[in-house]
């Protein structure tokens, strides 16, 4: 294999290396992201349960001074009561009364209903409030996890950043752009290896004199697929042996 060629697929593989480490690195926030939803999703049942609490405080209060509004009123009915003259005036201060005492007890029932709902959500709170605490423990674990992680690709990719430019040092910065354009179309796979004849990649049938040239020992040209553009390559002179050449190819070669 030509000596530039084997540089190409040290920067390719280089390259593949670095194009996993970077989506790897990528990832990491997004996980980070899902940490902080979840910590944040615990954070809102809590105040959620609290925001309840406090409006059912507030309604208990105040029917509770409904309650006292009632009373207040029966009291001053029934005072007026030994005071009225007349029968009609006795009869319409008993229906206020009874009036009142109906809502009266109406306030009563909503403000019974408000202790109940009350305690609920006070158990509500103290539920969110013990799933907060778990949550953010995990979270503490998982980033200190996610940050290792990190950690150790960067250094990865610090180390494979130091690889690429030993291997980048060897080859031309035309052909580096040149190779760089091909990657950049099939997904950093700008090498293609000849197997049975073919193009590995994708598939397409190497001419037979071209095959016949990549697999000459000393040649410093090279060659494309036809098809993907790919820059070909055998991995020895012997990777295509006699059986598997063309009959053109043996013809030459005789």
């Amino acid at each position: 294999m030509q000596p530039i060629l084997k540089h190409l697929l040290d920067l390719q593989e280089v390259d593949l290396r670095l194009h996993d480490v970077h989506a790897r690195l990528t990832a990491f926030p997004k996980q980070i992201g899902e940490i902080e939803g979840r910590v944040a999703a615990a954070h809102a049942e809590l105040e959620k349960a609290k925001a309840a609490q406090v409006a059912t405080l507030k309604d208990r209060k105040r029917y509770e001074l409904d309650v006292e509004q009632w009373k207040e009123k029966i009291r001053k009915y029934k005072d007026q009561l030994y005071e009225v003259k007349t029968n009609e005036t006795y009869k319409t201060l008993q229906h206020e009364i009874q009036m009142a005492e109906a809502e009266m007890g109406k306030a009563e029932d909503r403000q019974l209903e408000q202790m109940v709902a009350s305690e609920e959500y006070d158990r509500q709170m103290k539920a969110a409030d013990r799933a907060l605490v778990e949550v953010e423990g995990a979270a503490k674990a998982d980033r200190a996890k996610i940050e290792a992680e990190k950690s150790a690709v960067e250094k990865e990719q610090a180390k494979l950043n130091a690889e690429r430019e030993q291997a980048v040092a060897h080859l031309p910065e035309d052909l580096v752009d040149h190779y760089a354009r091909i990657a950049k179309k099939h997904g950093g796979v700008a090498l293609a290896e000849v197997r049975s004849e073919m193009c590995s990649q994708c598939g397409v049938r190497v001419r037979p004199h071209m095959l016949q040239e990549l697999s000459r020992q000393g040649q410093e040209e090279l060659f494309h697929c036809e098809t993907c553009t790919r820059i070909l390559y055998v991995l020895d002179a012997a990777a295509v042996s006699p059986a598997e050449q063309s009959p053109l190819a043996q013809t030459n070669n005789g």
